[in-house]
């Protein structure tokens, strides 16, 4: 497995070796000594799991101490434009967002530490996406941050997203809650 820092501290890039022959294909999505070699001490404890249509924006979604989350999120089935945001407010890099391109073909993954607000929008027909996260939901420490909050400035690939009526109402960055990341 290759696992690449990206632009933004904290955010990783994980490409899976993938073995493959006339029957198919095989590929390890975590394992915990690949990762520790890398430095990265996790404990999932909930798998995730939801499909959606084309167009469909989720996020952009975290969750405050005691219950913030690490998230391992990947593609199964289709393609979507996955986006993390920097909400630390004492990281250099707090506002600032990265988006890629996670789908069945490229079998990438990204690694969103607690601290950063995550979303996607539906690229394909259908998507499957799935996530483990290292703490588990709790519906009382779970907030979001607009989708479209101008001073962030996501380039999202839709115009007029589908979005729940929870993600057209959340905050934005400079009205969030000043948190204490771990």
């Amino acid at each position: 497995m290759q696992i690449e820092d990206l632009s933004i501290p904290g955010l990783l890039l994980l490409t899976p070796d993938v073995f493959g022959d006339n029957r198919g294909i095989f590929l390890e999505r975590f394992n915990r000594r690949a990762f520790q070699d890398h430095g990265i001490n996790l404990d999932f404890v909930q798998d995730n799991y939801s499909q959606s249509s084309k167009g469909v924006l989720r996020g952009l979604h975290f969750q405050v101490p005691p219950f913030a989350q690490d998230k391992l999120v990947w593609v199964t089935r289709g393609e979507a434009f996955d986006v993390a945001v920097d909400i630390r407010s004492d990281s250099p890099t707090y506002g600032k967002w990265l988006g890629i391109v996670l789908s069945e073909d490229n079998m990438q993954m990204l690694l969103v530490p607690q601290g950063f607000a995550h979303g996607f929008v539906v690229l394909s027909d259908t998507l499957d996406f799935c996530y483990k996260t290292t703490n588990y939901y709790s519906r009382q420490h779970d907030r979001g941050l607009l989708w479209n909050d101008p001073d962030i400035g996501v380039e999202w690939p839709v115009q007029a997203p589908i979005l729940s009526e929870k993600d057209r109402h959340h905050p934005r960055l400079r009205d969030l809650e000043q948190v204490q990341w771990e």
